[in-house]
């Protein structure tokens, strides 16, 4: 019983909020024609208010008067529901697609540490004992090794970033004991940087850009906008030719850094 009490007065709301559409009426014609003239005027005409309609509406009740003509009457109606709102012939409506790209910056620098590693071997020094005593032991030439990847580059603004763990260059952790007037212990290098791209912030065309850490430097950096391209990285390390080096392994380490800004 609950249930049906409950179904009742719902049906009793739906009753009592429905909505009716409004609606309008276009034809209203009223035409009526007589022998005899309708309200003082034409035998024919077209009823537009309450007292020409009154008025024939009169003839037609005297259709069985011998005196006057049988008079008739049409009419015509139309009625149809309003628009439910507004009509709009144009309507325009603007779409924003929206989408993330995550900011990132690749190298390729091989799968291994291994590959990595630069090993210039023994590097050359005047070891012949002809030597003047004011060239011996010093760097034969100058040391040089050159990396390049295929794949490099940043999707945003980025920095392109150059460091050294040592200013010195190459150094020689355990070289024992030397004069420092006649030798040394570390080999100073440079690093250079090359690429195709643009400066930060830049919309353009790529062109080659260059970058170096000289020998005097420890680490530098330069600004760039979007590029990718192939990176080549030159190191150079000059002959020394005023002090002699001193027996060893030297090493040096250089860190490149491609960073989103």
């Amino acid at each position: 019983m609950k249930t049906l009490l409950y179904v009742s007065a719902a049906a009793s709301a739906l009753v009592g909020t429905t909505v009716h559409a409004q609606t309008h009426q276009t034809t209203n014609i009223n035409e009526y024609a007589s022998s005899a003239p309708i309200n003082g005027s034409a035998t024919s005409i077209n009823a537009t208010n309450a007292g020409e309609v009154a008025a024939a509406e009169a003839i037609l009740a005297q259709g069985n008067n011998p005196t006057v003509a049988l008079g008739t009457r049409y009419t015509a109606r139309t009625t149809a529901a309003d628009d439910t709102t507004a009509a709009t012939p144009t309507v325009e409506n603007s779409f924003t697609l929206t989408g993330t790209v995550s900011k990132d910056c690749s190298f390729y620098a091989g799968n291994t540490t291994g590959a990595r590693t630069i090993d210039f071997g023994t590097i050359g020094i005047r070891t012949g004992n002809n030597e003047n005593v004011n060239a011996a032991f010093e760097m034969a030439g100058p040391a040089s090794a050159d990396v390049q990847t295929l794949t490099a580059g940043c999707n945003t603004n980025n920095s392109v970033e150059i460091s050294k763990n040592d200013i010195r260059g190459m150094v020689n952790a355990n070289p024992g004991g030397y004069d420092t007037d006649e030798f040394q212990a570390n080999i100073p290098y440079s690093v250079q940087a090359s690429w195709t791209g643009v400066g930060v912030n830049s919309i353009a065309s790529g062109t080659p850009q260059t970058f170096t850490v000289p020998t005097t430097a420890n680490a530098g950096s330069v600004q760039q906008g979007a590029w990718r391209s192939t990176m080549d990285i030159k190191f150079n390390a000059p002959a020394i030719t005023d002090r002699g080096l001193v027996a060893g392994t030297y090493t040096g380490t250089t860190t490149v850094t491609l960073r989103a800004l």
